[in-house]
């Protein structure tokens, strides 16, 4: 049984944590306003932008003049996985539900014979992804001094993936990633970016007349498409990731406080069968006397 003095320790040691996570708390529910306002203003030009350039794809179809970003290579035997965690851990679920997707796809291409590259941006996804698949991890981008996610970051990104494209040294890229929907709703998210696709470009062609060609202006709006779906994701990643974090912390400090009240209520039993042994002790001796 522990003494009262470790159990006063212990109360105070839990107490120090209870702020600590209190703190974290109200420190992600402020970034996380600012989070979910980047991502929601972003939200309204992806799916315009990706709409455009869906209409201009439907249009010139599987041509022999498509660019390769919208063509491919031909082949689909080399696949990376641009897997996107967050920098900083203490945000529940958040990372591993990434990583456990990004897992089972990956799992899932190499049961088929595909060969399998993974890209990770941000450390924690590169810290789980590296104990078993270490073999298949190609490159890492990291964003630990960005203080703030800007365009910039995904076109760093996005350079990067083109480049190996262009290089021929992937066929298929697929981007993960959380999609935020509230505090305690992040959705975990696979899209493919290289070679563009896209689910619904219905009509968008037969709209407009585009000069000079659909095959011209693709070539120079499906890099720019690459690098605006890696900066969409960025900013959903980041306001799940604040989304998450506050809803741990909230988590955690309800956990302390219950574990303060478990051991008050237990050092307030110890120390009241130490007061009792003591007077059991004085009555035996003045009894004895």
């Amino acid at each position: 049984m522990p003494s009262l003095k470790d159990l006063k320790n212990r109360i105070s040691s839990v107490k120090s944590t209870r702020k600590i996570t209190k703190a974290m708390q109200m420190v992600a529910a402020a970034k996380l306003r600012r989070a979910q306002d980047a991502a929601e203003q972003a939200r309204p030009y992806t799916e315009r932008f990706t709409a455009v350039v869906a209409g201009l794809a439907s249009s010139v179809g599987q041509s022999a003049s498509a660019p390769k970003l919208l063509a491919g290579t031909g082949s689909d035997k080399v696949h990376l996985l641009v897997v996107m965690t967050s920098e900083r851990g203490l945000c529940g679920g958040f990372n591993s539900s990434i990583v456990k997707l990004a897992r089972a796809r990956a799992t899932a291409l190499l049961a088929e014979g595909k060969t399998v590259k993974i890209l990770t941006v941000g450390k924690k996804g590169r810290e789980q992804l590296r104990r078993d698949w270490s073999q298949y991890m190609v490159a890492h981008v990291d964003l630990s001094q960005v203080k703030r996610l800007g365009y910039n970051n995904a076109q760093d990104v996005a350079r990067d993936l083109l480049g190996r494209f262009d290089a021929g040294e992937f066929d298929v890229a697929t981007i993960f990633y959380n999609q935020f929907q509230s505090v305690i709703s992040q959705i975990p998210t696979a899209q493919q970016i290289i070679p563009a696709k896209f689910e619904d470009a219905e009509g968008a062609s037969t709209l407009y007349d585009y000069e000079p060609s659909e095959e011209a202006i693709l070539a120079d709006l499906l890099p720019r498409s690459v690098a605006t779906q890696i900066f969409a994701a960025l900013l959903e990643n980041a306001a799940s990731e604040q989304g998450a974090r506050m809803s741990a912390m909230d988590n955690a400090t309800r956990n302390a406080g219950d574990m303060i009240d478990k051991l008050t209520i237990e050092f307030n039993r110890s120390r009241q069968a130490v007061i009792t042994n003591e007077l059991i002790e004085i009555i035996s001796g003045a009894e004895a006397l």
